[in-house]
């Protein structure tokens, strides 16, 4: 198999998985079948949620899903892939995180983790944007797009907790003590062992820095 040196946005100097694929027909079969993968993952590692006493937002797998698939698919069909994640979870479909108070569908996003969700597609653009400019080639700039993706995620999801979450804001402090600190520690761990997947990948299909 040859391999190109296209993105999955033709027009740019490419992503992973464009990489080792090749042919118009199976490109566009092969996005569309990639864009579906990372909206299944992302519903699959909502559910590996753990709740957290003193706060409504859970601990989840999601965002390293999301920050990784947007460094393998590029910014724009990364982007894609949560615009559809939302999309399914707004019309209902179980995908978001269970719980016991927070409901599925539309309503999932007025709540607390409704920032956090709603960031999920700027995220991935973010750090596909990143990853197509070759962040993902090595170990430390994959670690900086990670986590510029994280701070996009935990931008969104604080100020909503702040300021708009139904049924009542939490206010920056409380935000910030409910909807970031408990979580950094753990989401650095993520951040930095994701991070050696995309560069490991790269090397194994012959793309080495």
């Amino acid at each position: 198999m040859s391999v190109r040196a296209d993105r999955f946005d033709a027009h740019l100097p490419g992503t992973l998985l464009t990489t080792m694929v090749e042919g118009a027909t199976l490109d566009t079969v092969f996005r569309i079948f990639a864009v579906l993968m990372v909206t299944g993952l992302t519903a699959v590692a909502a559910q590996v949620s753990v709740p957290v006493p003193f706060t409504p937002v859970p601990f989840t797998l999601q965002p390293m899903v999301v920050l990784l698939g947007g460094a393998a698919l590029g910014p724009r069909l990364g982007m894609a892939s949560q615009v559809l994640y939302l999309a399914l979870g707004m019309a209902g479909f179980p995908v978001f995180a269970a719980s016991a108070v927070l409901p599925q569908g539309v309503f999932r996003l007025l709540g607390p983790t409704g920032g956090y969700l709603m960031s999920y597609p700027f995220a991935a653009f973010v750090t596909g944007a990143l990853a197509q400019r070759g962040f993902d080639r090595n170990y430390l700039t994959s670690v900086i797009a990670m986590a510029a993706g994280l701070a996009m995620i935990f931008a969104g999801g604080v100020a909503w907790l702040a300021w708009f979450a139904k049924p009542a804001a939490a206010g920056l402090d409380l935000a910030l003590r409910t909807g970031l600190y408990p979580f950094v520690p753990a989401d650095i761990v993520k951040i930095l062992m994701a991070s050696a997947i995309m560069p490991s990948v790269w090397a194994f299909v012959g793309r080495k820095p």
